[in-house]
């Protein structure tokens, strides 16, 4: 028994690390996941459904990169990095609501953690897009 409940905190544990890892791409994810949905409505397959999807959350990836790399104002990329860590604070608090759902009776308490979880993600995606959006220097 209690074997089994240090194996659901350890998962627990790399969920919230991957949940955190992955907090940068919820944008991108989020947009080929609805262009999904909406190609395979209008009657696509699932492939073609499948193939839009990740051709529409490349895409979006690729804009937050290359307005990383036009935009030189620091105010702008911190607007771009809110715009695209926003999603993320709502899937961490998806993420912390899901996990204390049934752990945590109170709904005051579970909305406290619930949006300490979402702030902490988005926390998260903006030092990493921060890390990479970082000026490069040459020396020429």
């Amino acid at each position: 028994m209690v074997v089994l409940m240090l194996m659901a905190v350890a998962f627990v544990a790399s969920l919230c690390v991957l949940a955190y890892m992955l907090a940068v791409y919820a944008l991108p994810f989020m947009v080929g996941v609805e262009a999904a949905k909406w190609v395979y409505a209008c009657g696509s397959g699932l492939i073609g459904a499948g193939l839009v999807g990740m051709v529409a959350g490349a895409a979006a990836y690729g804009l937050l990169v290359v307005l990383f790399m036009v935009v030189r104002s620091p105010i702008l990329r911190l607007a771009v990095a809110f715009f695209f860590a926003a999603p993320a604070a709502v899937a961490g608090y998806a993420m912390v609501h899901g996990i204390t759902r049934e752990a945590v009776p109170s709904n005051i308490w579970r909305t406290i953690f619930c949006v300490i979880g979402g702030g902490v993600t988005c926390l998260s995606a903006l030092m990493r897009l921060a890390a990479t959006a970082s000026p490069i220097h040459r020396s020429d």
